[in-house]
């Protein structure tokens, strides 16, 4: 009979010894949770170490990412190619894959990148979607896996969490399992300082299953896990766990969380644990035994490739796995349809007509909005909802519930088959940015619908005027933020959006109709980031650089001043960060350097510099909103045609 208390004990030393050795880390929760996940690989988790990206694999979210060392000495006792006994040794250090939080652009077994708290869980909902919209479009042959979630009690704090077991109790998410990890300790020390609430009552409100279990009784764990698997509803497993189990004056306190234990406490740890070996040494009889866990993938996996072959839907399956869009673009002949009969319509609306194409040509996008459909304009014509009923609908209402919604899309994108959009007011994107946030570190394709994207909004007033969202969000690395100015430009930024695979997309679109502007869709202009929509005609002394519903007042002051004799380009600029990398010629061609650059945006002027240099003019609003209709806004900030004239003027003149 297999000893899983020794087998359970190689991972609280690889825990234990790799904090020590980096002096840095979390030993505590991986000690105390080590037993659970023994159980849960040995008996009951479907994966392949050989294929770390099989399809139909279920999916193992280390939410309490602190622990981290969890997940690092899973994957390599189980034979994952990493990370190796050395990258564990280099535990927190430089260009070591076993990063402080695990992250999922390190290792093939880090299904996403955890951390923040609440996130972990919060993806997984996400990933439980996909899994189920894909059976429900492919069948049980192809798609049939669970998605297991370590959380802790910081998760389960976190007001995302509620969000997200609110949404998968709702949608009857029955192949999702949370272990929640109940060793009733935080960082700043029992959890009883800062919560009293009723857990398992808080998860049965929401339409879950709760069980709960001894998490260092092999039996009790195995038994609550079977039960998980056989209930239709979302379950929480409560497992009671020693934070630190074996730490002979840590274990159960706040002291073993978030620090390494020290020489003295391993030592005792080692005598406690009958754990008779060195650091980093894992006994051969042990490391056979998990290996031996993760060999028995194979046949499963094989089983699963044999079905796929003679799958009449392979094709279809594999190409949207791999994230390829079909080889039809319905693009073409949208655009063309836009110049035949120019529509002046809010960039919301142009979206919507937009999706009404996309929709039907590519059956990977699911779509959303955190209750603002109608405002958001995210649903297509006739595109069937996602709900407990029908999982193959590709239309999700999310509620009021942003930051949940764009940790679940992250989770679906992670998934794979899907790409994923959602849609809100752009000022709620503050409710949003971590999961945004955690989108651009995971290099994945998601798409953010964000309308009422200015003052043009108009009376509901500066609670929902963004004024530094586009700013705030262009501060982010690795996120593309557009703002097109008509329909065409709406278009060309969906086309690229779409074809962006390692990089999230923010749409900002507008509540106001805006004048058609473009009358060539020859080629995507758009994808240069920024492009020369109008040239000067007497000798160019100005360029006017605006993005969305500015565009076309800045094409007005452009008149004005050329009536005067003043040369004036006008410059779209729907994308900065597609801009910042086109090559130098480029660049220069449209933004010269001996002429004066004046930006137009409403909104904060930050940051404008980068494009206008420090001699140019900057044209926005650096402060909040009022409420009032959007033309008397805009007078009122002067963000009109003459008011823009006059001040470049002004400037020309000094």
């Amino acid at each position: 009979m297999t000893d899983l208390a020794r087998c359970a004990n190689a991972i609280r030393a690889l825990a234990m010894d790799a904090v020590e050795a980096a002096n840095s880390g979390h030993p505590g929760m991986p000690m105390g949770m080590a037993d659970v996940a023994t159980v849960l690989f040995a008996n009951h988790l479907k994966f392949d170490p050989a294929a770390p990206r099989w399809p139909d694999r279920d999916r193992f979210v280390l939410s309490a990412g602190h622990g981290s060392m969890l997940i690092y000495a899973l994957l390599h006792l189980t034979g994952y190619e990493k990370p190796s006994l050395d990258d564990i040794k280099r535990f927190r250090q430089w260009h070591s894959p076993c990063a402080g939080h695990p992250e999922n652009t390190e290792l093939p077994g880090v299904e996403c990148t955890t951390g923040p708290l609440g996130q972990g869980l919060a993806m997984s909902v996400g990933m439980a979607m996909a899994e189920r919209h894909l059976n429900g479009v492919f069948g049980n042959a192809l798609v049939d896996h669970r998605t297991w979630v370590v959380a802790g009690d910081g998760c389960l704090m976190e007001g995302i969490s509620q969000e997200a077991i609110s949404l998968a109790g709702h949608l009857k998410l029955g192949r999702l399992n949370v272990i929640w990890d109940d060793n009733k300790i935080s960082i700043d020390g029992p959890v009883s300082l800062s919560s009293s609430e009723d857990m398992a009552g808080r998860f049965t409100a929401a339409g879950w299953h709760v069980v709960a279990c001894d998490g260092h009784d092999f039996a009790s764990i195995d038994a609550a896990l079977t039960a998980a698997k056989a209930d239709p509803r979302p379950s929480l497993i409560a497992a009671r766990t020693t934070i630190g189990k074996g730490a002979p004056t840590k274990a159960g306190t706040s002291g073993s969380h978030g620090s390494p234990l020290g020489a003295k406490e391993i030592e005792g740890a080692r005598a406690a644990l009958g754990w008779e070996y060195g650091p980093f040494e894992i006994p051969a009889d042990i490391k056979a035994w998990w290996e031996g866990l993760g060999a028995r993938g194979k046949a499963a996996r094989a089983d699963w490739e044999a079905r796929l072959a003679a799958n009449p839907q392979a094709g279809e399956f594999n190409r949207r796995m791999a994230g390829e869009l079909p080889a039809a673009d319905p693009m073409p002949a949208y655009l063309a349809s836009l110049i035949a009969t120019p529509p002046k319509v809010a960039t919301r609306k142009s979206s919507e007509m937009a999706l009404d194409a996309l929709v039907p040509a590519l059956p990977e996008l699911l779509g959303g909005s955190a209750d603002l459909t109608g405002s958001n304009n995210t649903k297509a014509k006739g595109q069937p909802l996602f709900t407990a009923d029908d999982y193959s609908g590709r239309y999700v209402h999310y509620g009021i519930r942003e930051f949940g919604m764009a940790a679940a899309m992250n989770g679906m994108a992670l998934h794979g088959g899907i790409i994923p959009y959602g849609g809100t007011f752009l000022v709620f994107t503050d409710y949003m940015r971590n999961a945004i946030r955690l989108a651009a570190i995971q290099q994945i394709r998601v798409i953010h619908v964000g309308t009422h994207d200015s003052i043009g909004l108009g009376e509901d007033g500066p609670t929902h005027q963004p004024i530094e969202h586009l700013a705030s969000l262009r501060a982010m690395p690795n996120l593309a933020v557009w703002r097109p100015a008509d329909a065409v430009e709406t278009a060309e930024a969906w086309a690229f959006a779409l074809k962006d695979e390692k990089r999230p997309s923010v749409l900002a679109l507008s509540r106001q109709n805006l004048p058609p502007l473009r009358d060539d869709v020859a080629e995507n202009l758009s994808a240069k980031g920024a492009y020369r929509l109008k040239a000067a005609t007497a000798p160019r002394a100005v360029v006017l650089v605006a993005t969305g519903s500015e565009v076309h007042i800045a094409a007005e002051a452009a008149a004005l001043l050329e009536a005067d004799g003043i040369g004036c380009d006008v410059v779209s600029m729907p994308c900065w960060e597609v801009f910042a990398v086109q090559d130098a010629a480029y660049r220069a061609d449209v933004l010269p350097p001996s002429v004066l650059k004046v930006s137009v945006e409403a909104g904060v002027t930050m940051g404008w510099e980068r494009w206008t240099g420090s001699d140019g003019l900057n044209i926005g609003i650096d402060h909040f909103g009022a409420s009032a209709p959007a033309e008397r806004l805009y007078a009122e900030y002067g963000l009109t045609a003459p008011a823009i004239a006059a001040r470049v003027k002004g400037r020309l003149d000094r």
